[in-house]
C-alpha cells in the first residue's frame, strides 16, 4: 500500500480538481488496488423473472387526465450524458451538436422534446447536461442560443481524475502533463456523486423532483415515456434499466442477470473466458442494456453520502505521448444492485437509436426516419422490425466526407444491407433495395448516377449498375 501513499501526497499536490475530485479518485484507486472486484459464479446466475425485468406491454397506461399527467412531470428531471467529443466522426467539440436531420442537433432535439412538454402540460422539466472538461467550455457557449426557450437548461462537470502512469503509479500531471492529456473522465458512472457535488442534486430535491431520466445524448430513442414515469412512482422503485431485445449486431453489451436474489448488470469484462460466447448468444442472454436509466434522487442521495456506490471498476489502459498510462472508470448500469426495488424494463427497440458513426447517420437522414416535434420516427413503410445493415468505408467515417460523397441520401427503405468501399460517390435520388454491395477498384472514382435504382446487386464497375 506503499504506492497509494505516494500516490495520496501526489494527488494532493495538484491544484487543478477540488478536494472532492481527489478524494473521489484516492477512493477509486484504492479499491482497484484492494481487488475487492465481485466474483461472479457463473453457476448462480439466473435469468430474470417478468417481475424483474418488465416487459413494456405489461405497464399501465399513463394517466388521461392532462393535470395527472402534468403532477407527473414536475417530479421529473431529464439528464443527458454530454461528456463525448465528436472525434471519431471527425468532429471537432461536443458530440451533441453534430447535425442530425434538417440541420438540427443532438441538443436541438432534446430542447425541442422537452420545451413541448413543458408546453403541452404547462410543467417545467428542466434539462441537465452533464459534460466533462473536454465539452464544458464548448456547451456553454451552445447552451446560450436556447436563452429563450422554454426549458431550463443546467449544466454540470463530472469529475477530472489524473491519469496513472503505469511504470510508477505516479500521476501523469505531476510529471509536467499538465495539459488536457494529463486528466480524464471516469466514465459515466461518475453521475452520481457529481450530481451530488454540484449542488444540483439537492437544488431538486428542494424543488419537489423526485426522479432523473439519464440517456446517451447520442441517443435519438431516449425520450421522456409517461408510461415508465408512472410505473415507478406507483411501484416506488428506486431504479429502472431500460433493456431491449439483443440481436446479432449487440452481442457485446451489458446484460441484466439476477444474482444472489439481487438484480445486476453483467458486462462482457466480467464473463470468464471460457464462458463469452454463452454471452454473446442471443439464447441465454436474451436483452443487453440502453444506458436509458431512471434513478430516484432521494435514493442516489442516501447512497451517495454513505460511499455505498461501490460499481465494478473497469481498467482502460491508454498510452499518452508513448507512456503508458491507466484509466479507472465506472458505469452508470453498474449501480443497480445498490438500489432498493430496482428494475428493468423492456422496451421497444424503438427506444435505442444511438448515432455511434457515419452509418447511423445515414439511417437517420434517411427516408427509414422522420422528424416530428423534435422526435424521430420510424417510417412505418418498412415492414422488417430490424434496420438494414450498413457498412461504409473509412472515406466516409468523417461526417464532413459522408456528406460530401452523397448528394442526397438515398431511399433504403426496401435495403436490406449495403456494404460500400472505396472511392464511391452518390448522386440523388437513388433508391438501394435487398441487399448492395458497391466496391470501388483501388485508385477508381466509382460515382452512381442520379436517379439509379440498385436492387440485390454487386457493383465494381459503371457497367454494372
Amino acid at each position: 500500500m506503499e504506492k497509494l501513499e505516494h500516490l495520496k501526497s501526489a494527488v494532493a499536490a495538484l491544484s487543478e480538481i477540488s478536494e472532492n475530485e481527489k478524494n473521489g479518485f484516492i477512493n477509486l484507486v484504492s479499491r482497484y488496488l484492494s481487488g475487492e472486484a465481485q466474483h461472479i459464479e457463473w453457476s448462480k446466475i439466473q435469468t430474470p423473472t417478468d417481475e424483474v425485468v418488465v416487459p413494456y406491454d405489461t405497464l399501465s397506461p399513463s394517466p388521461d387526465d392532462p393535470a395527472e399527467t402534468k403532477k407527473l412531470l414536475d417530479k421529473l428531471v431529464v439528464l443527458k450524458l454530454n461528456g463525448g467529443l465528436g472525434t471519431t466522426m471527425g468532429c471537432t467539440g461536443p458530440k451533441s451538436v453534430i447535425e442530425v436531420r434538417n440541420g438540427l442537433t443532438f441538443l436541438d432535439l432534446i430542447v425541442i422534446q422537452i420545451e413541448n412538454l413543458n408546453s403541452k402540460y404547462g410543467c417545467n422539466v428542466p434539462l441537465v447536461l452533464m459534460n466533462s472538461f473536454n465539452t464544458h467550455d464548448d456547451t456553454l457557449k451552445i447552451v446560450d442560443k436556447y436563452s429563450n426557450s422554454n426549458i431550463e437548461i443546467h449544466t454540470f462537470n463530472q469529475s477530472q481524475y489524473p491519469r496513472l502512469v503505469v511504470e510508477d503509479f505516479a500521476p501523469l500531471p505531476s510529471k509536467g502533463q499538465h495539459g488536457k492529456d494529463g486528466w480524464y473522465p471516469p466514465g459515466h458512472g461518475d453521475v452520481f456523486p457529481s450530481l451530488m457535488n454540484s449542488g444540483k442534486l439537492d437544488a431538486f430535491l428542494s424543488q419537489g423532483k423526485e426522479y432523473v431520466f439519464v440517456a446517451n445524448s447520442d441517443n435519438l430513442g431516449a425520450i421522456v415515456d409517461m408510461k415508465i414515469l408512472n410505473h415507478l412512482v406507483q411501484n416506488k422503485n428506486e431504479y429502472c434499466m431500460e433493456v431491449t431485445p439483443k440481436t446479432l449486431a449487440d452481442v457485446k453489451g451489458g446484460t441484466l442477470i439476477s444474482y444472489e436474489g439481487k438484480v445486476q448488470l453483467l458486462e462482457i469484462a466480467q464473463v470468464p473466458d471460457e464462458h463469452v460466447n454463452e454471452f454473446k448468444s442471443i439464447e441465454k442472454f436474451k436483452i443487453f442494456n440502453t444506458n436509458n436509466l431512471w434513478v430516484n434522487l432521494n435514493a442516489i442521495k442516501r447512497l451517495v453520502e454513505a460511499d455505498a456506490l461501490k460499481m465494478e471498476i473497469i481498467p482502460n489502459p491508454k498510452e499518452v505521448n508513448g507512456i503508458k498510462v491507466l484509466q479507472l472508470e465506472t458505469a452508470a448500469g453498474a449501480a443497480i444492485r445498490f438500489f432498493d426495488h430496482a428494475i428493468g424494463i423492456n422496451v421497444p427497440r424503438s427506444r435505442f437509436l444511438p448515432v455511434k458513426a457515419t452509418s447511423d447517420l445515414l439511417l437517420v437522414q434517411s427516408d427509414l426516419y422522420t422528424l416530428v416535434d423534435g422526435f424521430v420516427i420510424r417510417n412505418k413503410d418498412r415492414a422488417n422490425p430490424t434496420n438494414p445493415s450498413i457498412e461504409l468505408g473509412p472515406e466516409f467515417k468523417k461526417v464532413g466526407n459522408f456528406l460530401s460523397r452523397f448528394k442526397s441520401i438515398p431511399s433504403i427503405i426496401e435495403l436490406d444491407s449495403l456494404k460500400v468501399t472505396g472511392d464511391v460517390w452518390f448522386g440523388a435520388g437513388i433508391v438501394l433495395k435487398g441487399k448492395v454491395s458497391i466496391a470501388a477498384k483501388p485508385g477508381v472514382k466509382l460515382e452512381i448516377p442520379d436517379g439509379a435504382v440498385i436492387e440485390k446487386k454487386e457493383i465494381n464497375v459503371p457497367e454494372d449498375i
